[in-house]
């Protein structure tokens, strides 16, 4: 099985044989396997009309993840806005490919079951995401 990037915009990700290297590694480390992955680039106004279709949400947003997990093998589909990323990096004041870096993960850590709607969820998504964005650092220098 594989992980796959799509761009339905102007945008190519760079090293996606380490980022695919990454996601692998973070999906091990938690005990499961990497099943199917694909990732889709997009603007604002197409991140939108999926939350809107699938989800009811009448708001722009950084990530949407579709889970398709079957035991522990990790599938999904994970749609994300490089317009959001793009705004979250300077809001943040990081760098564009360490917030895309986290959103990323995010998703990948929603298909390992992490969620964030609650303070205690979203502390405990964000170390993860830490611990991540860590091992790509340490895979990766």
């Amino acid at each position: 099985m594989a992980v796959s990037f799509v761009s339905e915009t102007k945008f190519n990700l760079k090293d996606k044989l380490k980022v695919k290297a990454w996601i692998k590694a973070v999906i091990e480390k938690e005990g499961s396997k990497q099943g199917s992955i694909s990732y889709v680039f997009c603007s604002d106004e197409k991140i939108l009309e999926v939350n809107q279709q699938f989800l009811n949400h009448d708001f722009y947003t950084d990530i949407i993840t579709f889970d398709y997990v079957e035991d522990e093998k990790i599938n999904g589909d994970i749609y994300i806005s490089v317009d959001r990323v793009k705004d979250n990096a300077n809001q943040f004041e990081a760098s564009f490919e360490d917030e895309l870096h986290r959103v990323i993960i995010h998703g990948v850590l929603h298909l390992l079951g992490y969620k964030d709607h609650n303070p205690k969820d979203e502390k405990l998504m964000r170390s993860k995401e830490n611990e991540a964005i860590a091992l790509y650092k340490e895979m990766f220098k």
